[in-house]
């Protein structure tokens, strides 16, 4: 006697690996501009803490050397704890990759800085720091900028026309 020839086949047709890799294609164009969304608020979370870390490290560097007033430059307060003493010139209150001015897609520096002299002696009384996307729209939507005063501010359109008080 002779029985049917019946194959049990293992696996998926092609019909249902089509259904599956279209689903997972919808859930990726659903999720990946969420996730650019979220990184890109993660980077502008990170700029206003390194603007916060900055402006701490200009009222460290003040108090430190007083005849030099604030820093004018992120080198300054920076600085490689592996090449000796702290000094006004390289005073290690930053992490070296902020000093760099790059940090999580956003470039930092200081600027307008007012200088007096005092017993022929520079003193920096007034400094802006200034934090911006690298790239606009990509790592980061705004432009975040604080003083001597603490008090960080961004502009919307990414720049340096900073206007509006972070809440």
């Amino acid at each position: 006697m002779r029985t049917p020839d019946h194959r049990h086949e293992e696996g998926f047709t092609l019909i249902e690996l089509l259904i599956v890799m279209s689903v997972m294609l919808i859930l990726m164009t659903l999720a990946i501009p969420q996730m650019l969304k979220i990184t890109k608020q993660t980077r502008e979370t990170s700029a206003i803490q390194s603007v916060r870390t900055i402006g701490q490290a200009e009222l460290q560097y003040n108090s430190a050397y007083p005849a030099n007033g604030f820093a004018c430059s992120l080198s300054a307060l920076g600085g490689d704890p592996k090449s000796g003493a702290p000094s006004a010139q390289g005073a290690q209150l930053i992490a070296p990759d902020l000093a760099s001015g790059q940090k999580s897609g956003y470039t930092f520096s200081i600027t307008n800085c007012n200088k007096v002299t005092v017993n022929n002696q520079d003193m920096y009384t007034s400094y802006q720091i200034i934090a911006v996307p690298q790239a606009i729209g990509k790592t980061g939507d705004r432009g975040f900028c604080s003083d001597e005063n603490n008090i960080i501010r961004f502009d919307p359109a990414g720049g340096t026309n900073c206007t509006q008080p972070i809440q």
